[in-house]
């Protein structure tokens, strides 16, 4: 054997070597991208934890993304002089300044009173609670009692009349407030001062007490169209029964649309009585 000879086969063999080692190195790899992924499966337990972890570290950046700055006022201030700007520039959204005006409407008296405004951040409130001042403010007794007295003697329209304007009524508590404002709703409205005998614990006594500050106004009261209305909605009027409702649905069915409100005297079931009673509730 030659030395030629030999170098020949050394070199064949360190290549068919280095061939081999490639091959091993890209086979795992083909094997793998050819090999499809199996889905893993987690306990109830792991998902649980999981869940915690991803909702601890989304609010842990959303806090140090999204922390204010509040500043400390430059000096002592009276609350209720501070207006949106004022308390935007302390660090707060127009949304947040804008509610503090509305729950200062009637002033704020004292530190508890602002605290009790839950649109202030607490950073703030620690910052500014000891900025604030409340000066005292004087009452003219002569003007509360002129306003006392003119509420007093102010009569109030029934059918448009909110809920503190009836407060403001002698006699009248929340308990007969909510009465006479539920009456009314299911109604649509009173026509006469008669009908508060039908508000629940009224009594003829009371009635007669409460005539003085009160007057109504039967064109606001609202109206059923018997042309389109339903026996169902009709049936939620406290004046019409199921009977009455469903005969004159009927009534219409089968003679087509009212041309007069008289034309509901047709109907078997009403009475002139009943007739006289529904007319103020209804339209054409």
């Amino acid at each position: 054997m030659n030395n030629a000879d030999f170098s020949k086969r050394s070199r064949r063999a360190i290549l068919i070597f280095v061939v081999l080692l490639i091959v091993l190195a890209i086979i795992p790899r083909i094997i793998i991208y050819y090999t499809p992924e199996k889905p893993i499966h987690f306990s109830w337990k792991e998902k649980e934890i999981i869940k915690n972890f991803q909702h601890v570290e989304q609010k842990q950046w959303k806090s140090k993304f999204n922390k204010k700055n509040y500043k400390t006022p430059s000096k002592k201030f009276d609350p209720n002089t501070y207006s949106v700007v004022d308390w935007m520039n302390l660090g707060l959204s127009q949304k947040q300044a804008e509610s503090i005006l509305k729950f200062g409407k009637y002033g704020f008296k004292s530190k508890e009173d602002l605290q009790r405004v839950f649109v202030i951040p607490q950073e703030l409130m620690i910052k500014m609670i000891d900025s604030t001042f409340y000066p005292e403010r004087k009452y003219s007794k002569i003007s509360i009692t002129e306003n006392i007295n003119e509420q007093k003697n102010k009569i109030i329209e029934l059918n448009s009349a909110s809920e503190e304007e009836l407060l403001s009524i002698k006699g009248i508590g929340p308990f007969f407030a909510k009465n006479i404002l539920n009456r009314r709703e299911q109604l649509g409205g009173f026509i006469s001062d008669e009908q508060l005998l039908e508000v629940w614990k009224m009594t003829p006594e009371k009635m007669e007490e409460l005539k003085p500050f009160i007057q109504i106004d039967p064109f606001i009261v609202k109206k059923l169209n018997i042309n389109i209305v339903t026996a169902e909605d009709l049936k939620k009027h406290p004046y019409f029964t199921w009977n009455m409702a469903n005969a004159i649905v009927k009534l219409r069915n089968q003679h087509g649309p009212f041309k007069s409100i008289n034309d509901l005297k047709m109907s078997v079931v009403l009475t002139e009585e009943l007739f006289l009673k529904i007319k103020p509730y209804i339209s054409l």
